[in-house]
């Protein structure tokens, strides 16, 4: 399976800071927002990542990511020159992903739960098993802002809209979405919406009208959108105190990677050199 990672968009709910800064280069706590999204690749095992990003922000992930050999991985890189939508990325992407499936990240979305690598491990061998796309719910009190799952009385999928003014439930589709090879042929067909872009919640009602989409409400997992100053404020707060109380680090990019065993301890260790903050400390104390 290939992984996209959308990093481009304006940014414009984090505008004025996001005028001069891609937004998934902020900090959230430690690290670079980008991070936590990466991180989600890497736990579901997705070691070929294209990164969609915008054409001043391109050589800023190529410096901090490079060609993703220190972790293991291949990372890879391309343009998006305006914002025409998430779907567009399977579009930009066709050649990147060839003839295999595709779990697609999007840039500004924090998930922390013990049990994600196995859920991440899972939806796509789901996806790969049985030809079906599947995605991620989780309940939160303002739908408005999100594409929208609608369930019937037997937990199904009736109904999906994106950023509805009167929503049907609370149910808000997180950002991480797992597809079959056919999502770029959908991609393709799919008209932009009203708001001029190709909606990533047509792809998905594209599959539940044909009774290829499947769902996991994440009850268990912290989940925010970083996209948003609140969100980003509550993400950084949240990350500080757990990491702190727990002595353990979210989305530890070189640390998931060697539970990975894409790189070994040697590598491991000459990374945690890189500088003698917090952060490079706890990547020594992993190898102690």
């Amino acid at each position: 399976m290939k992984g996209i990672l959308l990093a481009g968009g304006r940014g414009s709910r984090l505008y004025p800071t996001t005028d001069v800064i891609s937004k998934h280069l902020l900090p959230v706590f430690d690290k670079p927002m980008i991070y936590y999204s990466l991180s989600l690749l890497i736990m579901a095992g997705v070691r070929d990542v294209l990164i969609i990003t915008t054409p001043q922000d391109l050589y800023l992930y190529r410096n901090l990511l490079g060609d993703g050999k220190d972790l293991g991985m291949s990372l890879s890189y391309c343009i998006q020159q305006d914002a025409n939508g998430i779907a567009e990325a399977f579009i930009l992407g066709k050649e990147f992903i060839g003839n295999d499936n595709v779990m697609l990240v999007l840039g500004d979305n924090i998930l922390i739960d013990n049990s994600l690598p196995e859920i991440l491990i899972q939806s796509k061998k789901h996806v790969e098993n049985n030809n079906q796309a599947y995605i991620f719910a989780y309940k939160v009190s303002n739908p408005k802002l999100f594409g929208v799952l609608t369930l019937n009385n037997n937990g199904e999928i009736i109904a999906i809209e994106e950023k509805p003014n009167n929503p049907t439930s609370n149910y808000a589709i997180v950002g991480v979405y797992f597809y079959p090879n056919s999502v770029v042929d959908i991609a393709q067909s799919i008209q932009p919406s009203n708001r001029g872009e190709k909606e990533i919640s047509s792809i998905n009602e594209y599959y539940c009208n044909k009774k290829l989409l499947n769902y996991k409400v994440l009850e268990n997992a912290t989940w925010f959108d970083a996209g948003s100053c609140d969100g980003l404020l509550n993400a950084t707060n949240y990350i500080a105190n757990f990491q702190k109380s727990n002595n353990k680090y979210i989305a530890c990019i070189e640390e998931l990677a060697y539970k990975n065993s894409w790189v070994d301890k040697h590598k491991l260790q000459n990374l945690s050199y890189k500088s003698d903050n917090e952060y490079y400390r706890y990547l020594r104390k992993i190898l102690d």
